[in-house]
């Protein structure tokens, strides 16, 4: 489930270091001193990202770091551990993955079979398959960016009422065209998964994931129901920590309903280099790229020069990422509280630690004056391509604001005349002018996606 907002201390050290000869055991960067470069740069992530979550770092069947840092809860000032639980968004697609190969297997379904199979009623059912689902090159519109969303995220929804919400509008493409990422997509899948086994999407995942592989801190997430080691969810109003907006985990479903630990994330990269759950050969079918390097709940490939298959999540409150190399039995898993944009910029240079590479902390950015004129030129609307996000630039004093329709108004620190930043969360724009001078767009960065805006009055 991607984050539904463009906006989105306590360190409990649980570090294990293996002994002297974990550096030739495991090649290069895998020492006593990249764990300890691991936990500089994490501690700077913190202290200036505002990180606030568990890391687990492993090679060769061995832990490298296993640290918390922050709070699960900063009303009652519970730190977070490797124990604490945080939901994990669209990383949750890759269990739902698992899940239609394991019904495969099993005889129930195949994954080139159409929704129609299904749903005989879906339109347009008889063009999209299981695969275009998994995907996401189906077409269907992608449920986070219809114009209510902030609106009705937060009201219980069963998955069929979901599906019902998108089902009767257009394709956006002819199936298997192209990508363009879709929630809707797997939570049509969550609906296939329970038509099939006749259980609800959780208890499927629960019994025939979750539990035979041992990962008991994992499940679906019921706000309603007490929960040991829970973390809470936060996201910035301005430089300020705040609440994240509720939203009732009935709504992402498949999509990124579920929670878990670094731990047992741990268990699951485990067993995703055996057979336990489904065959080798359909464990490669998973992970064979379609269009635009996504896989089956995975994108794929190459970071530092080694193989990658990751997924990032984001859900009201929490980022995550879950990186792995299988050519080097290595995994990065990265849970965080806060709605940050700087979770996969932390996973890649703790990647890039441990496969040796020197990575420079992150350091504190200072933000320069400007003057008035420049910050008048970039005063107006500004249209996101390829979802329907109008931000509203303002000039007012001395300071450039950004504004979402029904979000406060939040100041951008000028990191030079073009380019400028929100301290709290990994959030940029660089404003860009045509060859006449004018303001045309703006380009935003998050993490490490690139978006164009479009100045529009």
């Amino acid at each position: 489930m991607m984050k539904p907002r463009a906006f989105v201390l306590f360190t409990t050290l649980t570090l294990t270091v293996l002994a002297s000869g974990l550096a030739q055991a495991l090649g290069p960067g895998a020492g006593p001193d990249v764990a300890a470069s691991m936990d500089a740069y994490l501690a700077a992530a913190h202290r200036i990202q505002r990180f606030s979550g568990s890391v687990l770092v492993a090679r060769g069947g061995a832990i490298v770091l296993r640290k918390s840092y922050g709070q699960a809860n900063y009303e009652l000032n519970v730190p977070n551990t490797p124990k604490t639980k945080f939901r994990l968004g669209s990383v949750t697609k890759q269990f739902t993955s698992m899940a239609i190969f394991e019904l495969e297997e099993s005889g129930k379904l195949k994954v080139t079979d159409t929704v129609k199979t299904f749903f005989p009623d879906y339109p347009a059912g008889d063009k999209i398959t299981l695969h275009h689902l998994l995907t996401h090159t189906a077409g269907i519109p992608n449920l986070t960016e219809f114009p209510d969303y902030l609106k009705t995220m937060a009201l219980p929804s069963p998955v069929l009422q979901t599906v019902a919400r998108f089902k009767d509008l257009p394709l956006e493409f002819t199936p298997g065209e192209k990508f363009s990422y879709s929630n809707s997509g797997y939570i049509l899948l969550g609906a296939v998964i329970e038509k099939v086994t006749g259980a609800p999407y959780e208890a499927y995942v629960r019994d025939h994931i979750f539990k035979p592989l041992g990962m008991e801190d994992s499940g679906y997430d019921h706000a309603e129901i007490i929960l040991k080691d829970r973390a809470a969810g936060y996201e910035f109003n301005g430089d300020a920590l705040a609440n994240a907006a509720y939203i009732d985990m009935s709504v992402p479903h498949a999509a990124g309903a579920l929670y878990s630990t670094v731990d047992d994330l741990y268990k699951w990269d485990r067993a995703l280099y055996t057979g336990k759950l489904i065959s080798h050969a359909d464990l490669a079918r998973m992970f064979t790229p379609f269009k635009s390097g996504y896989a089956c709940g995975w994108m794929t490939g190459a970071l530092a020069g080694h193989k990658n298959i990751r997924h990032s999540g984001g859900v009201n409150g929490f980022t995550c990422d879950i990186s792995r190399f299988p050519d080097d039995d290595a995994c990065v898993i990265v849970l965080n509280n806060f709605s940050t944009g700087y979770t996969q910029e932390i996973s890649d240079a703790l990647a890039k630690i441990l496969f040796g590479e020197t990575v420079e902390p992150p350091k504190e950015k200072t933000a320069v004056p400007v003057p008035a004129a420049v910050l008048d030129a970039y005063q107006g609307q500004y249209k996101l391509e390829g979802a329907p996000v109008v931000f509203s630039i303002t000039h007012e004093g001395d300071g450039l604001f950004v504004q979402l329709p029904n979000q406060p108004k939040v100041r951008l620190l000028a990191e030079s005349e073009t380019k400028f930043f929100l301290k709290s969360v990994g959030f940029e724009v660089t404003f860009v002018r045509d060859a006449a001078g004018k303001v045309t767009h703006f380009v935003l960065l998050q993490g490490k996606r690139e978006t164009k805006a479009v100045k529009v009055g």
